[in-house]
């Protein structure tokens, strides 16, 4: 009878251990193909830094691929809410593929961590929670250095995408309030390898300065494109472009080239009173420490930054009810919008449950490309 009780007690422990060290399950989708790999690829980099467990309990992650397409990103979102039974969907970086998962994460009650900053209508973000800054923050910065070098007049080169349209639509609004006219508007598609005519008309118009709407190395070929048409002035390029794949693909054309960053990509330029500045330092260490010199950018920092958060609010969640169950995914949601200020590699967050942006206004830093590298404005 001792015998069969201490196997009961055994029983009782393993199971009390097991539930102890559940797996907290996220899937992520990244385009490791298609126009947006550029931005999807370090991602999973830095993924592949991430720790084994975050608060005791064991970490799996699944990443799939969603090449850039909204269709194979609902398809990975459905798998990871129907088979994989996740906790955080993470994805994706494109916003036109990040858009449509919001709305899988939403009717199964999970968390997205989102890798673009994407437009939802109001009140349909309640599961989604960006992790780059928003583009009316980043468009308050480029319209601050706009004013101080005295543009007055804009032409708009952009995606015909979400990104793009979100981008015009803000950028315009920040804008209008400083003086500041957009006076010609050309778009593009992603996958497009030419835009002579856009540029051809964009230089007829002859405004003070282009803004380019593109990402990673994609934002090289239209910036290339205006210079190739003769235009003289100021180019400026969105958070979509803050990687080395700009200058890699631009080469000369984009020297001079102004581009709006999270604080991560110039870590070491911050001032020593930044907040940020000791979290940027140490994604870019231990970044490049695995990828080389010059390696970082701004999505890895995303993926940095995500784990921030994570580390920060499983330990929250995990008093409501354990991975893998409707009680942990909800609390999930809770310690994100309750856990405060959040000091992170791109600024400093403070979600809450009416803001799942989080940003504040100074978060933007306005970079120069001088010499094919970044030099803080």
């Amino acid at each position: 009878m001792k015998f069969v009780k201490s196997l009961i007690a055994a029983a009782a422990t393993l199971a009390v251990a097991g539930s102890a060290l559940a797996d907290i399950t996220i899937g992520v989708s990244l385009p490791l193909t298609g126009p947006a790999s550029g931005l999807g690829i370090p991602v999973n980099n830095q993924l592949k830094l991430w720790p084994a467990t975050i608060a005791g309990e064991k970490l799996k992650i699944i990443v799939l691929d969603d090449a850039t397409d909204p269709t194979t990103g609902v398809k990975n979102a459905k798998r990871f809410v129907t088979d994989d039974k996740v906790d955080i969907i993470m994805g994706s970086v494109a916003t036109p593929v990040a858009i449509p998962i919001a709305g899988v994460a939403a009717e199964a009650e999970t968390v997205q961590l989102a890798l673009s900053p994407m437009p939802l209508p109001p009140g349909k973000d309640g599961w989604t929670f960006r992790m780059p800054q928003s583009n009316p923050v980043m468009a308050h910065a480029v319209i601050g250095l706009m004013k101080k070098q005295g543009i007055k007049t804009v032409g708009f080169l952009g995606y015909t995408d979400a990104y793009g349209e979100s981008w015009l639509k803000d950028f315009m609004a920040e804008a209008d309030k400083n003086g500041i006219k957009v006076i010609a508007t050309e778009r593009f598609a992603r996958s497009d390898t030419s835009v002579t005519a856009q540029a051809l008309k964009l230089v007829a118009a002859n405004p003070d300065a282009m803004l380019v709407v593109a990402s990673g190395s994609g934002a090289a070929m239209p910036h290339m494109a205006i210079v190739e048409r003769g235009f003289k002035g100021k180019i400026y390029q969105t958070h979509a472009a803050a990687s080395r794949d700009l200058m890699r693909v631009g080469g000369k054309d984009v020297e001079g080239a102004f581009v709006v960053s999270g604080p991560a990509v110039i870590a070491e330029q911050l001032p020593d009173g930044h907040p940020s500045k000791a979290t940027a330092i140490q994604f870019v260490q231990q970044y490049e420490k695995a990828y080389g010199v010059g390696s970082r950018n701004q999505f890895a920092g995303h993926g940095y930054d995500a784990l921030l958060v994570l580390e920060k609010a499983v330990p929250l969640a995990l008093k409501s009810g354990k991975p893998g169950t409707k009680e942990f995914r909800a609390a999930l949601r809770t310690a994100f919008e309750t856990m405060g200020r959040t000091v992170v590699s791109h600024g400093v967050l403070n979600w809450t449950k009416d803001d799942h942006w989080g940003y504040t206004l100074e978060t933007g830093v306005m970079l120069k490309v001088v010499n094919g590298d970044w030099k803080v404005e």
